[in-house]
């Protein structure tokens, strides 16, 4: 094989690489080591629905929107995940992140699964949890709905974007589940200053629709 055939048939491969999903989750990685965040946005009505678990989040007259599904660490291409699972979440540190996530087993699993990732201590990564949700503006038509309806995962993307200077279609993501809305992902620096495209992240949203968005209650 000459030269110039190898160098095409690695170029072929290099390109195949690319376009193949990535490897996703790296138990055990290095804490710190990442290169952005994701910021999951839960639609609650629609997980307490499909979801037939009890937990605080799905208790009835809550009325719960979007709440915080976790802020995960991300590579260009994957991400790491329970990097040190052997530390626990102290109660302190639960008690700050009241109010951010919907209970606290989610709270607890976050820690362990993702935010053991990042580098901070416990109190510090819910800090940044409550920092990075307190920047994002949820679109009115979805956080004051007072009726089950239907809509499409590109006017879910549209709304965010309008309403969230800076934010563009190609940093988030809308994941849907069972023709139903399941949650927003958008991605932001690992200072949480700004929001940054993410390839990987916006290639997994969902892009069919109509998408069902049951109504809080």
């Amino acid at each position: 094989m000459t030269g110039r055939a190898v160098a095409a048939v690695l170029t072929f491969l290099a390109a195949l690489a690319a376009a193949l999903p990535a490897s996703a989750e790296e138990r055990g990685g290095a804490p710190g080591r990442f290169d952005f965040y994701v910021l999951a946005l839960s639609w609650s009505p629609n997980y307490c629905e499909s979801d037939r678990r009890r937990s605080q989040q799905c208790e009835s007259g809550r009325r719960l929107g979007f709440v915080v599904h976790g802020l995960w660490p991300q590579h260009e291409r994957g991400f790491p995940t329970e990097c040190g699972a052997e530390r626990g979440l102290p109660r302190a540190a639960l008690d700050a992140a009241g109010g951010v996530f919907p209970d606290e087993g989610l709270a607890r699993h976050q820690w362990r699964r993702h935010g053991t990732c990042s580098g901070l201590g416990p109190g510090e990564y819910m800090q940044a949890v409550r920092d990075a949700r307190a920047k994002i503006r949820i679109p009115e038509p979805l956080s004051e709905l007072a009726q089950d309806g239907e809509t499409s995962p590109q006017a879910v993307e549209r709304a965010f974007v309008g309403s969230n200077p800076g934010l563009r279609a190609d940093m988030m993501s809308v994941q849907c589940r069972r023709g139903a809305l399941q949650e927003v992902r958008i991605c932001l620096t690992r200072d949480l200053r700004a929001f940054r495209p993410c390839p990987e992240v916006d290639r997994r949203s969902c892009r069919v629709g109509p998408i069902r968005v049951t109504a809080p209650r």
